[in-house]
């Protein structure tokens, strides 16, 4: 098992909390399974899941919206700590990686660096951002691990946006395209889908991008449960392992206040959930992240509780 102290992260794990009912495993919620990563817990015959928080929106700052998502792990963490735990899977918490100021790119090199580690090791790894400029971090972690060597890897983003902007400077916006010069300076071609694309916070710019690279997507307003499942089954079918990145603006506002960008009209969260259980199911989940939460605008903690629910569903 891959040690806290062997990798890149800028702040330890420390103690999760929430309601106690009881020591005993009947009253168990996720504060008292989770276990920082230097402890020697015994690993369930699942895999263990490593939760790393990656603390950045310069990239939304770049990107022009509003800023807060990198006191997102911590509220996630938070949303999640309460909730009863019923998964067969040791949870363990590596801390975060922080982005001070602008520095963006080194961040996500060093969370890439930690999340080859752990993918490495064996766990299944849940970076929570951050902006969605976590997925270049979440990417760059999973195209240098040994575990997708000769698998055709494939990217499922939750979202409303492409995210394929072509700008100078790196942002939430360009992380997509930057993956696709990535695979294509490494032989490769991107395969990615994304779920949830609403037509009119996309320029047509973008629209060309994601047919000149190939990428599937569903309009927001087609997104019925049957559609939602067949689209997934599809482009399950043509990967080896998944990478999941779920951006919660894909989910309308009453869901999720708490984003960069809420969505007019986004996808239901019961639509979004069983995505969850059937990439879940698959067995193909490699590593998952979950990015945009805005505590500052959030109302009631709702979507920090929607978030810590999503990943509950991930992990079971």
């Amino acid at each position: 098992m891959e040690t806290s102290s062997t990798l890149a992260v800028d702040v330890s794990p420390t103690p999760w909390t929430g309601r106690f009912d009881g020591d005993g495993t009947e009253h168990r919620r996720w504060w008292q399974a989770v276990a920082p990563l230097t402890s020697s817990v015994p690993a369930t015959a699942s895999r263990p899941a490593v939760v790393l928080g990656f603390c950045s929106d310069a990239g939304v700052l770049r990107n022009k919206g509003r800023v807060g998502a990198a006191a997102a792990p911590a509220a996630i963490r938070t949303a999640l700590g309460p909730l009863a735990f019923h998964l067969d899977r040791d949870v363990f918490d590596a801390g975060d990686v922080v982005v001070e100021d602008d520095s963006l790119e080194a961040g996500q090199e060093r969370a890439g660096l930690a999340i080859s580690g752990l993918l490495d090791a064996g766990n299944l790894t849940v970076v929570l951002g951050g902006g969605h400029e976590t997925a270049f971090a979440s990417y760059l972690g999973v195209a240098g691990s040994d575990v997708v060597r000769g698998k055709r890897l494939g990217v499922l983003n939750l979202d409303a946006h492409f995210d394929l902007r072509d700008e100078p400077t790196p942002s939430s916006g360009t992380p997509f395209l930057q993956m696709a010069h990535a695979e294509a300076a490494a032989g490769r071609e991107l395969q990615y889908a994304v779920v949830g694309i609403s037509e009119p916070n996309n320029t047509r710019t973008l629209f060309d991008t994601a047919d000149r690279l190939g990428v599937k997507y569903l309009l927001d307003e087609l997104c019925t449960p049957e559609a939602v499942e067949i689209f997934v089954a599809d482009f399950l079918a043509g990967v080896d392992v998944l990478y999941l990145t779920i951006d919660l603006d894909v989910m309308p506002a009453s869901v999720a206040p708490g984003v960069s960008a809420p969505a007019a009209y986004g996808v239901p969260l019961p639509v979004i959930s069983a995505v969850c259980r059937q990439v879940a199911a698959s067995g193909k989940l490699l590593h998952l992240d979950v990015a945009e939460l805005n505590p500052a605008f959030d109302i009631d903690h709702r979507t920090a509780k929607v978030a810590a629910r999503l990943v509950n569903t991930l992990l079971a």
